[in-house]
């Protein structure tokens, strides 16, 4: 049997699980009670598995840095990565053309293939092992074998699938309570996982036949696509107008629903997508009263309750409430409206509210900046920079800055100058200069930045050098 490759994909647009999930910090970079990301669980489990010598994961470009950052703190000796970056998203079909394409290129024909999402949980591992095996058989033998979940409850926020032994029967759009319950009573539906496993050849045969106009558009990206080979890290990254081309759709519509050649995993491995914040809950263990918390709270007569904030919480005299607290916003909802958390997310990203996309801590290739406080012609941060990482050489237009290093060194380009601070010390940036900072020290430097201005936009910036290819 061919050798197997997972493929990792990692997005989405955070709205469910807002306000801890963010467009630029979505549901895979969550970490659980733990201190473990669904990332970074994902991608211990693919590498875990029998024979896995590399992974590949299919990412937005701006998050790459932090997928890199969570693959650092877990990934074992010799596994080599792979990341194809997109510019924008479209759809799922797009990404696992892409990957199939990369993968023939580097594997050929044969190579297997297993597409799994960031974002999912799984808690049996032995199961899952197991069932990745029985999915390798069939994909051997030219199926696209996808997983059904074996269902424990009527839900509404899953596809189905009908089945018959490993046949696949249809794919069914999430049903009503009504129809959910009747597919389970049955024994003949199982929940739609997303997971896939499939030869490389096979998937783009399938993909030629039946979606030929998004196969053609995601070979064309390769052409002009960013490559950086590195000893143990390939990146191939695309360019925003060719990748725009391809047309938007998901493998599910594109491909699964339409090919002869599906065929189905029945499991049962502990799996769960982690859908809403009622979700989230049902991972921690309930008191005597159905209440959960995350973090430090009193809950005085107060019953099925989740509570999640890094500050104290207090609770009288409520039911069924959700409370998610993050520094710069505030989410309480019933617990059976645990779905509709997303139209919140919608209308701030309608009204243009930083709240959508960014928390108030902002990572960043270098490390993180976090805003401590903001006015009409002023913003204060707390920047951090890794060791040995350095900031863009770059220029703005409309703010002056000033810098005051709380903790390490800094090295300074400010206009002609270049300077080392230290602790304690400090520089003025007047507006029009350019500047770049960087860390040359072996420990974390920690920074105070002033900024004055009439617009203080993260966009007014002007990029002249980047180690990280944004210039």
């Amino acid at each position: 049997m061919a050798h197997l490759l997972p493929v990792i994909l990692c997005g989405g647009a955070g709205s469910r699980l807002w306000p801890v999930s963010r467009e630029m910090h979505p549901k895979p970079f969550m970490k659980l009670a733990d201190g473990q990301s669904l990332l970074q669980k994902t991608f211990l489990r693919a590498a875990g598995l029998p024979g896995v010598q590399e992974v590949m994961t299919v990412t937005n470009r701006e998050l790459v840095f932090s997928t890199v950052d969570d693959f650092a703190g877990v990934c074992p000796d010799g596994v080599r990565k792979t990341f194809l970056l997109e510019p924008l998203g479209r759809n799922t079909a797009a990404a696992v053309a892409a990957a199939a394409i990369q993968a023939q290129r580097d594997h050929g024909d044969e190579v297997l293939l297993l597409v799994l999402p960031a974002d999912h949980l799984i808690t049996d591992l032995d199961a899952f092992a197991k069932a990745v095996g029985r999915a390798m058989e069939l994909a051997s033998r030219g199926y696209i074998a996808t997983f059904g979940i074996r269902p424990t409850h009527p839900e509404t926020g899953y596809g189905y699938i009908e089945y018959e032994g490993n046949a696949v029967k249809r794919f069914v759009e999430k049903p009503d309570l009504a129809t959910a319950a009747r597919y389970v009573t049955s024994g003949k539906f199982l929940w739609n996982s997303g997971m896939f496993c499939f030869r490389a050849g096979a998937m783009l045969g399938q993909m030629a036949a039946l979606c030929p106009e998004i196969l053609a558009a995601a070979r064309a990206c390769f052409d002009t696509a960013r490559v950086v080979e590195g000893a143990d890290v390939h990146q191939v990254e695309f360019a925003p107008q060719q990748f725009a081309a391809i047309p938007e759709d998901s493998i599910d519509y594109a491909v699964m629903e339409r090919t002869g050649m599906a065929a189905i995993v029945p499991c049962d491995i502990g799996w769960s997508d982690i859908g809403s914040w009622a979700a989230v809950s049902d991972l921690s263990p309930a008191d005597h009263r159905g209440n959960r918390v995350l973090g430090t709270a009193i809950l005085h007569d107060s019953d099925n309750c989740y509570v999640q904030s890094d500050r104290f919480v207090g609770t009288v005299g409520v039911q069924d409430l959700m409370v998610i607290d993050t520094p710069d916003a505030l989410l309480i909802a019933k617990r059976s409206r645990a779905q509709d958390v997303k139209q919140v997310f919608s209308q701030l990203k309608a009204a243009g509210h930083d709240a959508h996309r960014l928390h108030r801590t902002v990572h960043r290739p270098w490390g993180t900046y976090s805003v401590l406080e903001e006015g009409s012609q002023f913003k204060i941060k707390r920047i951090e920079v890794k060791p040995g990482a350095s900031l863009s050489l770059q220029m703005h237009q409309h703010r002056s800055e000033h810098w005051v290093v709380v903790q390490g060194s800094a090295d300074v380009v400010n206009g002609e100058q270049r300077i080392t601070l230290q602790s304690n010390q400090s520089t003025y940036i007047p507006a029009g200069h350019k500047h770049r900072l960087a860390n040359p020290g072996d420990h974390t430097l920690v920074m105070i930045e002033v900024q004055s201005g009439n617009y203080l936009g993260e966009d007014d910036i002007v990029r002249f050098e980047d180690q990280y290819g944004r210039a």
